[in-house]
């Protein structure tokens, strides 16, 4: 089976306020994958070898510019979901026509074909496929500081949890939760201390990562924590940041804050 994959040139930036809005149409794109057409997807598999393979990975999209709509349906009157910025990831599901599936905000999302390039990714055991996979369809939600957690910590459900509304411990305490059951705790800096420590060379799709910022990096300590996220692979994260939900690059800039990480499946 001939096997075309794209893989865009990753700008290692992090950006954190809202993308500029752009139509989806008249933009002029640069070329991805040699100017070759993108192929259908999911791709089907001419031998049992073939499927074999293709079970060990998984695809996404990878925005090539900014302020590119996530619609409702795949043509251009439909409503806008939300937007992404030049290099943020969305799950690929299926080509739709010229657009692609995805989720975006847990609702079916398309994404138009022009604008994107595919990336591929090694997938890793189910457990931690079925936590990137809720992350994935909590794209787009807002950053909401000092969110309500979905448990207490101990599996005890708050009551006053607001559907939607994430920072960045709140999300990563809902992924690993409703994909595996596993408990986290309630800061970034108490779910420091949550499964195992896992060396920076030997990070792994999954693992979590903890981060200090501007305004701790001189605290001692755990102290020092500000933000967690989730390792996605290719050197991206899955994370909130101060504007949404999203999967992005890791930036030299975050790569410089970086303390730690955890393995908790």
């Amino acid at each position: 089976m001939k096997k075309i994959f794209f893989v865009l040139c990753l700008v290692l930036t992090i950006t954190f306020c809202g993308c500029t809005t752009v139509k989806d149409t008249n933009i002029d794109l640069p070329t991805t994958g040699g100017g070759e057409v993108l192929p259908d997807f999911p791709l089907v598999p001419e031998t049992p070898e073939d499927e074999e393979e293709e079970k060990k990975k998984k695809y996404y999209l990878i925005s090539t510019v900014d302020g590119l709509r996530v619609r409702s349906a795949p043509n251009g009157s439909s409503a806008v979901l939300g937007s992404l910025d030049k290099n943020d990831a969305v799950e690929l599901v299926e080509k739709k026509g010229d657009y692609y599936l995805t989720n975006f905000k847990q609702k079916k999302a398309y994404i138009h074909s022009k604008y994107c390039s595919v990336m591929e990714i090694e997938s890793a055991e189910d457990n931690i496929e079925n936590a990137i996979s809720v992350g994935s369809e909590l794209l787009g939600y807002p950053y909401v500081w000092g969110s309500q957690r979905y448990h207490w910590g101990n599996g005890k459900l708050n009551t006053n949890f607001v559907q939607g509304e994430f920072d960045c411990s709140a999300l990563v305490q809902y992924i690993y939760y409703i994909s595996n059951g596993v408990l986290l705790d309630v800061t970034s800096r108490a779910q420091a201390s949550n499964g195992v420590e896992v060396k920076k060379s030997q990070l792994q799709r999954g693992d979590l990562m903890f981060f200090t910022n501007a305004s701790r990096q001189h605290k001692t300590g755990v102290e020092r924590i500000g933000h967690v996220g989730i390792y996605f692979g290719n050197n991206y994260i899955l994370h909130t940041a101060t504007d949404h939900a999203v999967i992005e690059p890791i930036s030299n800039t975050r790569w410089g804050y970086y303390i730690t990480a955890r393995r908790v499946v």
